[in-house]
């Protein structure tokens, strides 16, 4: 069985997240979408309210799973049987992060790390910057989950 995750706090998940991981549920025959407890960042959403966000985005993909994680990717896939990461690259940028981020990763477990290239469409999204436009009254619809934009505007407009 071909395993892989996609990791990242979802917070909260765009649109840019859903087609990386819809594109990776083509490819693999597993998806384990990871979200990072981190107990340092301060979060619009808890991580139990992440984990319902994305079972009910991910619902029509019936080989993703969604699951919590701390601590080091790599202990995480080991310890799943994960032997490779995808990461969606919007820019460069990213793209230097992530490199740094791969060789580590390989250098401590021997995971591999695969990059998708991120639909041009969503290249500009990020999840920092949908809770600073939604915070200011914009309009996200869009750019998340219709769900999303619910939540998103019950949360920051009350």
């Amino acid at each position: 069985m071909r395993r892989v995750v996609c990791p990242g706090s979802f917070d909260p998940i765009t649109n840019g997240h859903l087609d990386i991981i819809a594109r990776s549920a083509r490819l693999y025959d597993e998806v384990t979408v990871a979200v990072l407890i981190n107990l340092e960042k301060s979060s619009l959403f808890t991580v139990d309210e992440r984990i319902e966000i994305l079972q009910a985005v991910t619902k029509d993909f019936p080989n993703v799973k969604v699951r919590k994680f701390h601590g080091l990717l790599v202990d995480f896939c080991k310890q799943n049987d994960i032997p490779a990461i995808v990461k969606g690259i919007r820019v460069v940028s990213d793209f230097d992060y992530e490199l740094q981020m791969a060789q580590l990763n390989y250098r401590l477990s021997g995971v591999e790390t695969l990059f998708m290239p991120t639909n041009p469409e969503y290249s500009f999204l990020s999840s920092s910057r949908v809770k600073e436009i939604a915070r200011y009254g914009g309009d996200v619809s869009g750019l998340v989950p219709d769900m999303v934009h619910k939540l998103l505007v019950e949360r920051l407009r009350g």
